[in-house]
């Protein structure tokens, strides 16, 4: 453990010798968004492969890199890409770079993924903020010994997802006019696409999304003490009694023509949330 600890500090500080301030936001950005961190002004870019022990992105359409700087008036460090249980990465090395991140100063995190909608209510094109989640993943990346300078061996998660910035996104796209849904996000392996009676079994247990991202970031940012925000894009419709076959083509298809939208909701998130 004392050599993950290292490990840690010594990505930490090769990214803190690039950077003039300290970061206030960490953003996972994931499907669709990665174009956020284009917006980024007076950015400091560093691939994954030149960081200390970080993992290398290998699905397409993620950049591979960190992006730290200002937006909306507020210091960011962005994750372009993220990295995946069905990658072949344990849960410790996906989510690697949420502790690094708490190293540099990150106290607060948006998380974003794509996902199949499950809710009858949902339609491809809509955002929802993440309430809970329902882990499917078969995995848990605070297995092993505990990293005590980050959180306690046992980790609260009643509100893993913080009720404040929830209420914040709300009143954000209110005020914008942009239509959110609530629910309950599942995360599972991948990488293959659930059958009709595993997506069945998991609309009974209350899953109102599917995804293959996003819970073991969260777990450990919840255990290191970040507040985190989740927001999902519906890309496609999970209903197991009407699945219809699905091409990661199609994902990236509704990711692109709602990109604008998501990018808004989280700008103006940024923008007001308080630090």
């Amino acid at each position: 453990m004392e050599n993950k600890l290292s490990k840690i500090y010594e990505a930490k500080e090769y990214i803190a010798g690039l950077i003039k301030e300290t970061p206030e936001i960490g953003l996972i950005l994931g499907s669709g968004l990665g174009e956020l961190a284009d917006k980024i002004e007076d950015g400091v870019r560093i691939d994954y492969k030149n960081i200390p022990h970080f993992p290398v992105s290998t699905v397409a359409g993620h950049k591979g890199q960190l992006v730290i700087g200002n937006l909306e008036g507020k210091k960011v460090v962005a994750m372009q890409g993220r990295f995946h249980f069905y990658e072949g990465y344990t849960m410790s090395e996906l989510t690697f770079p949420v502790y690094v991140m708490k190293a540099l100063g990150i106290e607060n995190l948006i998380v974003t993924n794509a996902c199949g909608g499950m809710n009858r209510e949902f339609a491809p094109g809509d955002l929802m903020l993440i309430t809970d989640h329902i882990n499917f993943t078969g995995g848990n990346p605070l297995i092993g010994l505990n990293l005590e300078e980050f959180g306690p061996r046992f980790p609260d998660m009643s509100n893993g997802y913080h009720p404040e910035l929830i209420k914040l996104a709300e009143r954000v796209a209110e005020k914008k006019g942009i239509k959110v849904q609530k629910g309950v996000y599942s995360a599972i392996s991948g990488p293959n696409y659930l059958s009709p009676a595993e997506l069945i079994m998991l609309a009974r247990v209350g899953a109102d999304a599917v995804g293959m991202s996003t819970v073991p970031e969260v777990l450990v940012a919840n255990h290191a003490g970040i507040k985190v925000l989740g927001i999902s894009l519906v890309t496609d419709m999970a209903i197991g009694e009407e699945l219809e076959p699905l091409t990661h083509e199609q994902v990236v298809a509704v990711a692109e023509k709602s990109k604008y939208r998501f990018m808004d909701l989280v700008q103006g998130i940024l923008k007001e949330v308080t630090l």
